[in-house]
């Protein structure tokens, strides 16, 4: 095809002119340029109401469509000469974002619709064919309808019939290192999605589904967006138009529902709690209301100002407070790291919206000239210090577990001492009463008994049958055993120096009226020191039978009984009788089996040995 751009002599009232395309020089897309242009209301009807007078206004190059005119149309007028032999064809491209285009023929001050031809491929919304006969001049007025979005740009081009796929494909590969950022970016997000529904599988805190939720509808929105982009269908189109905006709004809300949680705004940040329940209150009322302008109205200014003025204006407020709250309380370590988050969130936010309203008046290098790009990295960012956030809280939650374990640990500990103090408590109350009972009941009782027989000694004096004597013998016999038990039952003996005490006066009343002369030496001091009743029973028990073979079998007259309380208790018990005879060992051993028997049950050592007569030694650790 060949084509060449020159600029027509007629005007509009002399202030307008119509670029002309001349199809004689070899070209594949054809900007237009220093065209006019005018914004009508999509009521007026061009076939009725056109005219050659309609005022327009003429411009140098590509612009953005006024929000105000969105939800007009724009028409724009050129004129294309075939100088040559043969008919010709050309596409007519307003731009991405416009999802209809009329072509009319003006001849004659009239309008005239041209057939709506688009190419057979799946982004052709916005491409329309026009036909130029050979040797003929071809007057165009494109009527295009621009998509309901703040960000649709008119640069009309003509394309060459045989490079519409080329030129579909060259708009999706314009920004191919933003695409691959982007799809890199995405991936993270969905890493940070697992992270967190792993988290939540495995702990069931529900802010790790929120963060989930908010991770994976701001990834749709910006894979949708990117995935999109330069595709003039209708998947772009309502996504561009409509749900964008919706994913942005689902992804806040999730993210305040995940700080309300994340940081225990109840219980530790009151005032935050208000203002986040503010924000997941609104944000679901500003979808309906959102959803209910788009779908019911044409007029595009109560919806823009719904998402461009009030909802963005009041997200932005809210980030600030939390700054300005997150800065004023800066002891809080974990509001630290979402505070810093958030301010560079914000800052890259900023800037990606300045460069969406300011266009090309602002340069960054490479990739971050990109709207989308710097959106990205804030995102990025406020990630990145949301896991360090998560990491000092599960570290302190971790601490705090710790330390809770530890008090529950103690407590039971302590309770479980309290029973066993109790258990003991009741013991010895029990001791007690047994033996009170047994000190008032049986006491008595073998009292009377040994009483009785007494008596009835003295009434019988010289003829006293051996039977009483026996009687009043094993009486008394009785009271010390009982006495012994009822001083080894009793709690309140339960002490070295009791111990020490009664073996002392069980020695000496023991020996009266002996031919043994019994000597015994204690320490000046005895330290306070407990013993329970079983240990001073089993000791006593020990010294006794001791005491007892010395009497019966050493045949002295000197028994020497040396204690002492270093550290241990030792009791030495020496005599100055014949010793031990191997033979009555084996035939008396049992006494003296028992004796290493109690000592052992109670943790202490017994020794047996000839040194001068016998003398037993008995160990007891204190």
């Amino acid at each position: 095809m060949l084509i060449c751009f020159t600029f027509g002599l007629n005007s509009l009232h002399g202030q307008t002119s119509d670029p002309e395309i001349i199809i004689d020089q070899q070209s594949e897309v054809l900007p237009l340029e220093k065209f006019s242009f005018a914004f009508l209301p999509v009521n007026f009807s061009l076939e009725t109401g056109y005219s050659d007078q309609l005022p327009m206004t003429s411009r140098q190059n590509s612009f953005m469509v006024p929000i105000a005119n969105v939800s007009g149309k724009l028409i724009t007028r050129f004129t294309v000469i075939n100088n040559t032999g043969d008919p010709d064809s050309l596409y007519f491209f307003p731009g991405l974002h416009f999802k209809n285009v009329l072509l009319y023929q003006v001849e004659n001050g009239k309008a005239t619709p041209l057939p709506v031809i688009a190419p057979q491929i799946e982004d052709s919304i916005s491409f329309r064919l026009f036909n130029v006969l050979p040797n003929d001049t071809l007057s165009i007025l494109a009527e295009c309808y621009p998509l309901r979005t703040y960000n649709n740009t008119f640069k009309p081009k003509l394309i060459n019939p045989d490079y519409i796929e080329p030129f579909v494909l060259e708009l999706q590969l314009q920004k191919k290192d933003i695409t691959l950022f982007t799809y890199i970016f995405c991936g993270l997000l969905l890493m940070m999605v697992l992270f967190s529904l792993a988290n939540f599988l495995q702990g069931g805190n529900r802010e790790f589904l929120y963060y989930a939720a908010y991770a994976f509808f701001l990834g749709v929105m910006l894979f949708t967006k990117q995935f999109y982009y330069s595709r003039s269908n209708e998947s772009n189109f309502f996504f561009e138009a409509y749900m964008d905006f919706v994913l942005q709004c689902f992804g806040i809300w999730f993210f305040m529902l995940f700080m309300v949680r994340f940081l225990e705004t109840k219980r530790d940040f009151p005032f935050l709690h208000k203002l986040y329940m503010s924000g997941i209150f609104l944000l679901p009322v500003v979808i309906v209301l959102y959803s209910f302008l788009h779908y019911s109205t044409i007029d595009y200014f109560w919806e823009n100002a719904l998402e461009n003025y009030f909802t963005k204006n009041v997200l932005l407020a809210m980030m600030v407070v939390f700054l300005v709250y997150a800065a004023r309380n800066w002891h809080h370590k974990l509001l630290r790291y979402l505070f810093w988050g958030n301010l560079l969130y914000l800052v890259f936010g900023l800037l990606s919206l300045v460069i969406v309203l300011r266009g090309q008046s602002i340069k960054f290098p490479g990739i971050f000239g990109d709207s989308l790009v710097l959106y990205e990295c804030g995102l990025l960012i406020e990630l990145i210090f949301f896991l360090m956030g998560l990491t000092y809280k599960n570290r302190t939650q971790l601490i705090e577990q710790t330390k809770e374990r530890e008090r529950l640990k103690t407590e039971n500990e302590r309770k479980e001492l309290e029973k066993q103090v109790a258990v003991m408590q009741a013991h010895q109350d029990e001791r007690e009463r047994i033996s009170a009972d047994i000190h008032d009941e049986l006491g008595s009782g073998m009292t009377t008994i040994r009483l009785m027989s007494e008596i009835a000694k003295n009434k019988m004096k010289e003829n006293i049958p051996i039977e009483i004597e026996k009687i009043s013998s094993s009486a008394n016999e009785v009271l010390n055993k009982m006495n012994a038990i009822i001083w080894s039952m009793n709690s309140s003996n339960d002490t070295l120096d009791s111990l020490i005490s009664y073996i002392r006066a069980y020695a000496i009343e023991f020996f009266d009226g002996t031919p043994v002369d019994c000597k015994i030496r204690m320490p000046e001091t005895i330290p306070y020191k407990e013993l329970s009743g079983d240990k001073r029973r089993n000791i006593f028990l020990c010294v006794k039978e001791t005491l007892n073979n010395t009497l019966k079998h050493s045949m002295a007259n000197k028994v020497f009984i040396n204690i002492s309380t270093n550290g241990e208790l030792k009791i030495n018990i020496a005599d100055n009788g014949v010793g031990i005879d191997p033979e009555k060992i084996r035939r008396f051993g049992n006494g003296l089996k028992n004796i290493e028997k109690r000592m052992k049950g109670i943790g202490g050592n017994y020794r047996i040995m000839n040194n001068g007569g016998t003398e037993t030694i008995l160990d007891l650790p204190l």
